[in-house]
């Protein structure tokens, strides 16, 4: 199957506003779970246009955006320059295609971004990487959805994922304190327009103390 590519769907991303309201909620139930601090370094993998990037960076000392779509980044810099943000930076990383991520973090976000992913313990083992001793991995996603998400499926790998089976995931990567919190529902017409939701949960996860 080949990947979607997200540069084309850039400029219009943030014109859909149960995007936008599915953001906002999964940035107040990860705040809800976990204490941001002034000095809290974060990785926001997958961060897209900076919908999640952009709700925490007040909060935190460092947000880096990391996302494989040049396009994605391109409107993210532009909020940035905006804003006048100045603890946000952004990268251009494909880790599926060998680019590999530096540094290290006590928080490591990521949302809406795991169901596009193939090989998902292989990008869990490399965020696990960059977190700092005592870190968080905070990951949010779709329940399973059947296929019935997205009209188009290009590039859309797993049809959401059975929590159980996340969960453990995050404990084969090393993973501690391992919770699972119900954090959107996003509400789709189909295509017939019959209005359907679609429910997104949080999984958390800790990086044993040195």
């Amino acid at each position: 199957m080949e990947r979607r590519d997200f540069n084309k769907d850039a400029e219009s991303w943030d014109e859909n506003p149960g995007r936008i309201k599915a953001a906002n909620d999964i940035a107040d139930s990860l705040l809800k779970q976990i204490p941001l601090t002034p000095a809290m370094r974060v990785l926001d993998f997958g961060c897209g246009t900076g919908l999640l990037t952009l709700h925490l960076c007040p909060m935190v000392g460092s947000v880096m955006g990391v996302d494989s779509s040049a396009g994605m980044l391109d409107v993210l810099q532009t909020k940035i320059f905006k804003s006048n943000t100045r603890n946000v930076q952004t990268r251009n990383l494909d880790l599926e295609r060998g680019d590999e991520l530096d540094g290290e973090y006590d928080l490591v976000v990521s949302s809406m971004t795991l169901h596009h992913i193939r090989d998902i313990e292989t990008l869990l083992f490399k965020l696990y990487k960059v977190l700092a001793s005592g870190g968080c991995l905070c990951i949010a996603d779709l329940e399973l959805d059947n296929g019935q998400f997205h009209d188009d499926n290009t590039g859309v790998f797993h049809f959401g994922f059975d929590r159980k089976m996340l969960r453990s995931a995050f404990s084969d990567t090393g993973l501690d304190d391992i919770r699972v919190f119900d954090a959107a529902e996003i509400k789709k017409p189909s295509q017939k327009g019959i209005l359907r939701v679609f429910s997104v949960f949080l999984v958390i996860g800790f990086k044993s103390k040195a």
